[in-house]
Order: structure tokens, then sequence, then C-alpha cells
């Protein structure tokens, strides 16, 4: 893997990386973001008990579309044409809320910051469906857990490169 950052040319000027030489490949990425409220906003996450509705399928509506509007969301990133984006929220504690998501394309460059993008605003839309009862919420650990596909290879949070 390279220390070189891709988005800087040899003057140091940020500029969109040309991936028209680069062979399509099949690419996917996974990344979370975890969520901590206290357990009786969870409660009524969960059981639908908040005032502005089923605040779950808001969220993983919201991650989707922020996957697929990543280009004009991050000034560098490329349109992608995605063919695969999920969402999933788990609870994991009595007082946490794991996102995560998925997407997935064949092209010429990777889907890391669509996952990311789109699990960060899966979280921040649970907060902001939630913040009516606990403003207190914390969104942390938005990270990527795997990449796989392209000409770096995969990769998993867990093993490092591979």
């Amino acid at each position: 893997m390279s220390d070189k950052l891709t988005h800087l040319d040899h003057q140091g000027h940020a500029h969109m990386v040309d991936v028209s030489d680069k062979s399509v490949t099949k690419r996917t990425a996974t990344a979370q973001a975890i969520l901590t409220m206290r357990p009786s906003t969870l409660t009524k996450v969960i059981e639908g008990g908040l005032p502005k509705g089923d605040v779950l399928a808001t969220a993983r509506i919201a991650g989707i579309q922020a996957a697929k509007k990543t280009s004009d969301l991050i000034p560098l990133c490329h349109p992608l044409m995605l063919t695969k984006v999920s969402v999933e929220i788990n609870k994991i504690s009595d007082c946490e809320l794991e996102v995560l998501c998925t997407c997935a394309l064949s092209g010429k460059t990777g889907v890391e910051m669509e996952a990311l993008t789109g699990a960060s605003v899966a979280a921040l839309t649970l907060y902001d469906m939630c913040k009516a009862v606990d403003k207190g919420i914390v969104i942390k650990n938005v990270s990527l857990l795997e990449k796989k596909g392209g000409k770096s290879g995969d990769w998993s949070k867990d093993i490092g490169e591979s």
C-alpha cells in the first residue's frame, strides 16, 4: 500500500483522481457508526414510541440516500452507480445501537466513502428523530470495517491489510 495521498497532485494541490485507466472490478465496503443513548430512549426507538414515527425505517432510507449522494457531499469523490446499498441497525447493548452500511458496485473506484457517508447520515437521522427525548445521544466510532476489491485488495479493520 502506498503512503502517497492520491488526491494531491505533484504540487500538493487537491484534484480528483483520474481512474480512467483502472480496471472495472467488483468492490464492496462496510462502515459502522455507534450511537449511545439512555436505555429508555433505545426502548422507544425499538418499540416505535417516538413522536416522529418509524425512526429505524427513516434512518435506513436516509443512509441509503446519503450513500447515493456522496459525491455531492465530499468534494473529490467520483459519482458512482452503486448496485447495492444496505443499512442495518442493530441493538448491541441496553444503551447502544450499531449502524452498518454496506455499499457495492462493479467499477473503477472504491465505495468506502459511500459506506461511511451512509452510516454517518443514518446515525445523524437517528439523533435527529430522538433528540426531543434525549439530546445527550453520542455518535461515535464512525469507521470503515472492511473493503473488498480494487487494486489495493481486501482490507478488514480486524486484520489490517490482507
